[in-house]
């Protein structure tokens, strides 16, 4: 591990990110937090940031949005989408939009360092099948996705009013 490598922790989670950033630490890997939209695309800046470590939620927006947008700030990164509601769709447009892999919390520490060397590790793939919830909200996820995160039209798409689209956004980011 070259000792001057950076790692950007896109998680809107702090505590999370906090524990994250002392377990890697204990791994030689200094790291730094962004916790949405905006700080992550000035972050990604920092001229010694290889890797980042992105949510799927940011507290109701999308890290798949945000993908290509690191990535077009810093064609050379490395992005593992983290998520605690994956799905085998949700893995699919990461990986199209430039992630190296897709990962499900819980991880650990070293579990993220293998992550970001898919082909040499075993897939981490969930014991369980997702509950209704979770897959209600991967749909409303994928369709928002769709429509480049326009609240709007996804609540048409979905056939549910905008406010019960941003009620639920709202409700499932004080889920995790």
């Amino acid at each position: 591990m070259d000792p001057k490598e950076q790692w950007l922790l896109v998680d809107d989670d702090q505590t999370f990110v906090q524990v994250l950033i002392r377990s890697l630490a204990r791994q030689g890997i200094e790291a730094t937090a962004a916790h949405d939209h905006a700080s992550a695309l000035t972050a990604v800046s920092a001229p010694d940031i290889q890797r980042c470590v992105l949510d799927l939620n940011l507290a109701g927006e999308s890290g798949l949005q945000l993908l290509p947008e690191l990535l077009a700030r810093k064609p050379t990164l490395d992005v593992l989408v983290l998520t605690g509601y994956g799905s085998i769709a949700t893995a699919v447009e990461a990986m199209r939009r430039g992630a190296v892999n897709y990962l499900c919390k819980p991880v650990t520490v070293q579990q993220l360092i293998r992550g970001f060397d898919p082909l040499e590790a075993a897939p981490d793939l969930r014991p369980e099948p997702p509950s209704v919830e979770e897959m209600a909200w991967e749909h409303i996820q994928r369709v928002l996705n769709e429509h480049d995160g326009n609240i709007s039209a996804t609540a048409r798409a979905l056939n549910m009013h905008r406010r019960t689209l941003q009620r639920k956004l709202q409700k499932h980011s004080r889920w995790r």
